[in-house]
């Protein structure tokens, strides 16, 4: 099972209709399977995630943040991981928007190493 307890992430792909970019860092806390992340950077002031990881690795969470604009924006996104030749871990994440919008999207995020 991949354990994401310390890793962070940087966004490296993201659909339009989504407010992450690589300006935005997340930095995860992983307690047996359940999964937390703070989230900052771009058009996003502060943002938190909470969920689930999967035995097989895959992660289900939602996430809130406040952007630029003085939103309140949130969501639920599936997440599948795949292992890079370097080790860093790449997610795959396919995200829908729960406030008024609704869309859907895709974005992909790869850990940063120290």
């Amino acid at each position: 099972m991949i354990h994401y307890d310390g890793r962070k992430f940087v966004s490296v792909q993201n659909t339009e209709n989504g407010e992450v970019s690589s300006q935005t860092f997340f930095n995860y806390k992983q307690e047996g399977n359940i999964l937390s992340a703070a989230y900052s950077g771009g058009e996003i002031i502060q943002g938190t995630l909470i969920g689930i990881v999967k035995e097989d690795g895959s992660l289900e969470f939602r996430y809130n943040h406040v952007n630029k604009k003085n939103e309140i924006r949130g969501g639920k996104c599936i997440s599948t991981p795949e292992i890079l030749e370097d080790g860093r871990i790449r997610l795959h994440e396919n995200w829908k928007w729960m406030d008024e919008d609704e869309t859907e999207g895709n974005s992909i995020i790869d850990e940063v190493k120290a």
